[in-house]
């Protein structure tokens, strides 16, 4: 119960219009197991930059970085995981996990290419009893304040597959967003990165920004 008024107490007031002070953080996850999780760096700075902007939230300007195992990981209504490799959570690390989702955390894994069959196996890890499941378009995550009718928009190409999106739902709540054959990520940083013109920016932005806004907006 304290790990979900600590959650509700930090979402309730970075909301607030009236504080000037940054009240909340997010963060993006190390993992073990060898994969890049440490992928894209300015991703997660942009997109916080963009939310303080456009929702008018009151994020930390930098993420902090949170391994799965660790305690103070219910200080963090949003994870960010990236990656392109190999993915391994302990059983310790799983619990904690699992207890951060269902006490109201919000984890969001972008495939940034090569990480879907490892994040499938450890999220069974987490999850034995539930699976990934593609979001229907109608869902609430694609129609915050950015309308995304089509669902996850393509920011790069990797294998000419549609973009995707899968969700862990826990009692019928989502708690992992998962896009797949999208890069999102990428999509959010710097454009001199990858040289991407700003419509398409701004397309993986606002979706991002989507994904924060639900997450706060339905713990």
């Amino acid at each position: 119960m304290k790990k979900n008024v600590l959650l509700t107490v930090a979402i309730l007031i970075s909301f607030s219009s009236f504080s000037q002070v940054y009240t909340v953080k997010i963060a993006k996850l190390k993992y073990g197991g060898g994969g890049d999780w440490y992928a894209n760096k300015t991703s997660v700075p942009n997109l916080i930059n963009f939310c303080n902007k456009n929702l008018k939230t009151n994020l930390f300007p930098e993420e902090d970085i949170i391994e799965p195992g660790d305690k103070k990981i219910f200080q963090y209504p949003f994870i960010h995981m990236t990656g392109h490799g190999n993915v391994i959570f302990n059983e310790g690390e799983a619990k904690n996990l699992r207890n951060y989702l269902i006490s109201g955390g919000f984890l969001h894994i972008d495939d940034n290419y090569g990480l879907n069959q490892f994040i499938r196996r450890e999220m069974k890890k987490v999850f034995p009893e539930h699976d990934f499941i593609e979001i229907p378009f109608s869902h609430p995550i694609y129609h915050q304040k950015y309308q995304f009718n089509k669902g996850l928009p393509k920011i790069h190409e990797h294998d000419n597959k549609p973009p995707q999106g899968f969700g862990i739902f826990h009692e019928g709540k989502l708690v992992c967003f998962f896009s797949y054959e999208c890069d999102l990520g990428n999509g959010w940083e710097d454009a001199s990165v990858y040289n991407d013109s700003e419509s398409v920016r701004q397309e993986a932005l606002k979706m991002g920004a989507n994904l924060v806004q639900f997450a706060f907006s339905n713990y």
